[in-house]
């Protein structure tokens, strides 16, 4: 068995993993005379045996026959859903602090792997945290004051913490690939609009709502003036949740009280388009965000709704998306971890409920939690002990792309900013197959197709007159680019 792929100090490297000689091969089916080429398909395969990890295959022939035998999808390019805006992850403090101490051609190396479309897998999206969370270096907000004291016109508003590592890292992810979109998200308030006093738990009292909107407005400026356009926030990340790390709790009227009084309406005066986006916690909970955009003065102000999947089930997604078709879906947080170290199981697990999940589910993105933490699951602020992010980066120079690297990459590579998710039917029943397809602008078409089966699965995919045939092998995930 490969091991999982390795980038060394000073030593160059791309994203395909394997070129053994003595991998087992699935050649395409023979087409047998019943139909004559006229295009070809490109195809990307990981295995879960690790035997290849995002490695191009040989091309497909496209023939002028949509009859088969073999359990087919059918593409309709003429069905277009939702647009998507990209696939990442977050990169949080910890996971900035690890990048950024990297050496230079190290640094380089990682960032093109992680952000290049053409050298790497060309991640889109990514979250930061509007403050510290649970993986930052140390508690802080942008606005921290003695205790006692208050800052109502937000005169001590510094990101000085996030110009040592986030700001520089996301600049050079930028220079690679202009195209990366940002998201930001809060843990919490600064303590002193909280009704506790403190970074944990707690909620932020409605007499500084204007204030705090205020802080999200100096947010999005001190970054713009750093290059970084913040795209989207959340108002609150996890606002069920409350622990002993940066948290605070926000219940679903509250939010909305939030957005129509203070947020919505400083945004508006400051000609601030940054989208607002409810929620951002569990599938379980999908009456929250409802409970916001139902809000007839909140509605306004609201883009969409973002889901965290530690609970609950990813149809949530599709629950928001039925009552109201008008507003966009994102899927912003899951964590792989110690819990479950086997790759094969965990790909799989990844790509049918997450990234197949959430954009069949009328997602616009699919980000994971960290984007690099080290071999220690760290640097932890109080938070997750056992967490594996994106990347592992060792103390010892090794870097480690993981499980979420390469399911992220089936998508982000090949499905670019502004694809829509097309029409695909469903495999037939106890398949093993599962797919979903896309449509980018350049009008080139995307599969990606599963096998969750310990056998190889032969299956076709039809377009209109056309068709294309492929055996996938066991537990393996294959991404197929036509034009």
């Amino acid at each position: 068995m490969m091991k999982k792929f390795f980038i060394l100090i000073a030593i160059a490297t791309t994203i395909v993993a394997c070129s053994d000689e003595d991998i087992k091969r699935y050649p395409p089916p023979s087409t047998g005379g019943s139909g004559s080429e006229v295009g070809t398909a490109q195809i990307w395969v990981t295995s879960g045996d690790e035997s290849r990890l995002l490695s191009a295959q040989d091309n497909l022939s496209i023939i002028d026959n949509n009859e088969t035998s073999y359990p087919s999808i059918t593409i309709n390019e003429d069905e277009q859903m939702q647009e998507i805006e990209g696939f990442g992850a977050a990169l949080t403090g910890s996971s900035a602090y690890l990048i950024n101490n990297l050496s230079t051609s190290q640094k380089n190396s990682l960032l093109s792997n992680l952000f290049d479309p053409e050298n790497g897998a060309g991640m889109s999206y990514l979250r930061l945290t509007i403050g510290a969370s649970d993986f930052s270096l140390e508690d802080f907000t942008y606005n921290d004051m003695p205790q006692g004291q208050e800052d109502p016109n937000l005169d001590n508003f510094s990101i000085a913490s996030d110009e040592a590592h986030i700001i520089p890292v996301a600049n050079d992810i930028l220079a690679i690939n202009p195209e990366v979109k940002f998201m930001g998200s809060p843990w919490s308030a600064p303590a002193w609009m909280k009704d506790n006093e403190s970074l944990y738990g707690g909620k932020l009292e409605e007499q500084w709502y204007s204030t705090y909107a205020n802080y999200f407005v100096k947010y999005i400026q001190a970054f713009e003036n750093h290059g970084i356009s913040i795209d989207a926030i959340t108002p609150q990340n996890e606002p069920l949740h409350t622990a002993g790390y940066p948290t605070m709790r926000m219940e679903a009227q509250e939010q909305a009280n939030f957005i129509k009084n203070a947020l919505g309406p400083a945004f508006a005066e400051e000609n601030i388009s940054t989208k607002i986006i409810a929620y951002d916690h569990n599938f379980d909970e999908a009456n929250y965000p409802m409970t916001v955009l139902d809000d007839a003065d909140a509605n306004p102000y609201v883009s969409g709704s973002a889901f965290h999947a530690y609970a609950g089930e990813v149809s949530a997604m599709s629950q928001v998306h039925n009552a109201y078709p008008d507003k966009g879906l994102y899927f912003t947080e899951i964590s792989g971890g110690e819990w479950s170290t086997d790759f094969s199981s965990n790909l799989r697990w990844y790509i049918q409920n997450i990234l197949m999940g959430s954009t069949k589910n009328w997602s616009k993105n699919a980000l994971f939690w960290n984007l690099a933490l080290n071999e220690n699951h760290g640097p932890t602020n109080n938070g997750c002990q056992d967490c594996r992010g994106v990347v592992t980066i060792n103390s010892s120079g090794e870097i480690e792309m993981n499980e979420e690297y390469y399911a992220i990459a089936h998508f982000s590579k090949f499905v670019r900013p502004g694809a829509h998710r097309i029409g695909s039917s469903d495999f037939e029943n106890n398949s093993g197959l599962t797919g979903v397809a896309f449509q980018n602008p350049d009008g080139s078409k995307v599969l990606i197709v599963l096998n969750e089966t310990p056998t190889s699965k032969t299956f076709s995919a039809i377009m209109g007159e056309n068709r294309f045939d492929y055996a996938l092998a066991p537990e393996s995930v294959a991404t197929i680019i036509w034009e």
